[in-house]
């Protein structure tokens, strides 16, 4: 199976071509540029690069969330828009199983992911690196630091932390938390290499989805979605207010 990967989730951007379990060939980039203005000349350039074509690709997997909610759009649209033109299922992957991948070598090691979420929390899941795979430990969700600490303080053996978010997590955690390391500076960030794993797990178990059904995965509300819904409420209390003087 060749996959055509995405990783579009935070700062830095990347995709990546896998046949069968190899890496083809990745193309990496975290200058600061927008993802909108990079991803696609970054998929055209390599597949060209590469003496390959969209039609030669069997699936499309992105990094589906959670992240930034820009850089999720941009990477699901980005996606669905190559899939659909292709005809090509969607691998709509897990951006902390996705990160976890690249360590699923370290056997016995528990694979801490670790995305800042801003408003004093942190996108995680947990992992055990079981060689050949991962087992997972935790769902995705969205958690404050103390809560992770006081999860991982009585878990065992060693705890290796990945992801754009990892320094913050050992910087606050190390202290309590025994055996805590951080992941090799160039393992520490997400790429679709690591998004190509996940895939190929997806394609194995009936994961994949037409282009259409591909939705981008937040785990929280957007900052825009929270402060409407408290426009809402406190005009709900206001007329609620005025009423009860009438």
């Amino acid at each position: 199976m060749k996959i055509l990967a995405l990783e579009s989730s935070a700062a830095a951007c990347s995709a990546a071509l896998c046949r069968d379990g190899a890496l083809i060939a990745q193309s990496f980039q975290n200058s600061g540029l927008t993802h909108s203005r990079t991803l696609l000349p970054m998929v055209d350039d390599m597949l060209r690069n590469c003496g390959e074509a969209l039609d030669g690709v069997d699936v499309i997997a992105v990094a589906a969330g959670p992240g930034s909610f820009t850089g999720l759009r941009i990477g699901a649209s980005t996606a669905k828009g190559l899939a659909w033109a292709a005809g090509k299922p969607c691998a709509p992957c897990s951006t902390l199983e996705s990160m976890a991948w690249p360590l699923a070598h370290l056997e016995g090691d528990l694979i801490v992911c670790a995305m800042d979420a801003r408003r004093s929390q942190i996108y995680n899941a947990l992992f055990w690196a079981r060689g050949e795979g991962l087992e997972r430990a935790a769902p995705d969700r969205a958690l404050s630091l103390a809560e992770l600490g006081a999860e991982l303080k009585d878990l065992p053996g060693r705890k290796i932390v990945v992801g754009d978010g990892a320094q913050l997590c050992y910087n606050a955690l190390s202290e309590e938390v025994p055996s805590m390391v951080l992941a090799p500076l160039h393992l520490r960030t997400q790429s679709a290499w690591g998004v190509a794993r996940a895939a190929e797990r997806l394609g194995e178990t009936g994961g994949l989805v037409p282009a259409g059904d591909l939705v981008p995965v937040y785990l929280r509300l957007s900052q825009a979605e929270r402060e409407r819904l408290e426009r809402e409420r406190h005009t709900k209390y206001t007329i609620e207010g005025d009423h009860s003087h009438v």
